[in-house]
C-alpha cells in the first residue's frame, strides 16, 4: 500500500510554528495549487488549497527559509483526522503530513528594509522530518 503526495505550489501565508509539550517544533501552512481546466469553450483556473503539517526540522526549515507566496515542492501523504465538536457534532479534516520540501525559486517575501529573505541551503533544501 502506498500514500504519498507531491505537490508543487505558493504558499498561501507565512507558516505558523509552535512548539509541542515535548518541544518539537510544529508548522502549519497553506499551499495553493493551481490547473487550467476546460469549462464549456473556454479555459479556467482552479485552484486547490491544501492544509500541510511539518514537524521538527522541516518545521524549523519552514519557519527559517519559506513565507507566503513562495513556491515550494512538497512530498508527504495525507491524513484525515475528526473530533467532536462543541456542538457533539463529528468533523473532520484533511491535511499533508510533510515529509520533505524544497523551496523553488526566489524568495518573494521582503523584510522591512526591503532585502530579500536569506536563500535556503542549495543542496540540503530536502529536510525530512
Amino acid at each position: 500500500m502506498l500514500n504519498k503526495v507531491i505537490l508543487i505550489g505558493r504558499l498561501g501565508k507565512d507558516p505558523e510554528v509552535k512548539y509541542s509539550a515535548s518541544g518539537t517544533p510544529v508548522a502549519k501552512m497553506t499551499l495553493a495549487t493551481s490547473e487550467r481546466v476546460k469549462d464549456g469553450d473556454s479555459w479556467v483556473d482552479h485552484t486547490e488549497w491544501h492544509t500541510l503539517t511539518a514537524f521538527g526540522k522541516t518545521a524549523e526549515f519552514v519557519q527559517q527559509y519559506v513565507g507566503k507566496g513562495r513556491l515550494v515542492y512538497v512530498e508527504g501523504k495525507i491524513r484525515t483526522r475528526s473530533w467532536e465538536d462543541q456542538s457533539g457534532i463529528k468533523r473532520y479534516a484533511t491535511e499533508i503530513l510533510v515529509d520533505a520540501l524544497k523551496a523553488l525559486g526566489p524568495p518573494s517575501n521582503k523584510d522591512a528594509a526591503g532585502n530579500a529573505e536569506a536563500e535556503p541551503p542549495a543542496a540540503d533544501a530536502d529536510v525530512p522530518f
